[in-house]
């Protein structure tokens, strides 16, 4: 369950991308960033979220933000998912899901009756003071682009 609210500060992350590099929240002081977590590298919903932020990303970018997607999948299967689908920014493996929990989006979920932990699409778009501005809980993947511009930008 969520717990943060717009105006607290975005909890420090640090994790590696899909190319292996070590990615701060601290790496990111005096810029814009939209940081969305998804729960699975590859599957339809996912797929459409982060192909909708990568067609606005010019956009986005425009307007100062850096974009990083967040889930807990391993470096290799988020380096597959930016290369089949070319997405223009990071893409942070997040397996022992430190930074969902740090984020409060780790959390029961239920599929077929089956309850399991797990991620809580949300996104959370944080200043340049390091603060969170607004966060969209259960994004509509194929507007997400559009529902950030609209709110914040």
């Amino acid at each position: 369950m969520v717990t943060l609210q717009s105006g607290d500060k975005a909890p420090a992350f640090s994790a590696l991308n899909q190319n292996g590099e070590k990615i701060s929240l601290s790496d990111f002081k005096d810029k814009k960033l939209i940081l969305f977590f998804y729960p699975q590298a590859g599957t339809p919903t996912c797929t459409v979220e982060a192909c909708n932020l990568k067609e606005h990303f010019s956009v986005l970018k425009k307007k100062g933000f850096t974009v990083i997607g967040i889930s807990p999948d391993d470096v290799l299967k988020q380096k597959k998912f930016e290369q089949k689908h070319q997405l223009p920014f990071s893409l942070l493996a997040d397996q022992d899901a430190k930074i969902a929990k740090a984020y409060g989006v780790w959390d029961k979920k239920k599929l077929f009756g089956h309850e399991y932990m797990g991620i809580l699409r949300t996104t959370f778009v944080i200043n340049e003071m390091g603060k969170i501005e607004k966060i969209f809980l259960k994004p509509r993947s194929k507007m997400h682009a559009q529902e950030i511009l609209e709110e914040v930008a």
